[in-house]
Formats: structure tokens, sequence, C-alpha cells
């Protein structure tokens, strides 16, 4: 898989889990810890593509 590919997944990844993000928390009956989870999923994701484009 080339950089740029990978890059496009985790971009796609990234955004798709941003919906799901949004959406829970709109739910009330959402678990947080779920929902915290999701967020550092997230965040791993966002520092991945950063440091794949800082490269």
């Amino acid at each position: 898989m080339s950089l740029s590919s990978h890059l496009t997944e985790l971009k796609k990844k990234h955004e798709h889990l941003s919906m799901v993000v949004e959406d829970a928390q709109r739910s009330p009956s959402t678990d947080r810890l779920e929902i915290a989870s999701m967020k550092k999923q997230k965040l791993k994701l966002k520092e991945e593509i950063e440091r794949l484009t800082a490269s």
C-alpha cells in the first residue's frame, strides 16, 4: 500500500468516526465511556495522519 492510499484510508476512518461520535453524542442512551473511547481512537488516527504527513 502506498503512503498516499494509506493516508486516504486513515482520513476516511477519521471522518467516519467523527460522524459516529456526533451521532452518539446526540443519542441520550449512548454510554459516555463509549464516546470517550471513540474520541481517543479518532485522536490516534489524527496523530497518525499528522505524523505521516510531516514525514
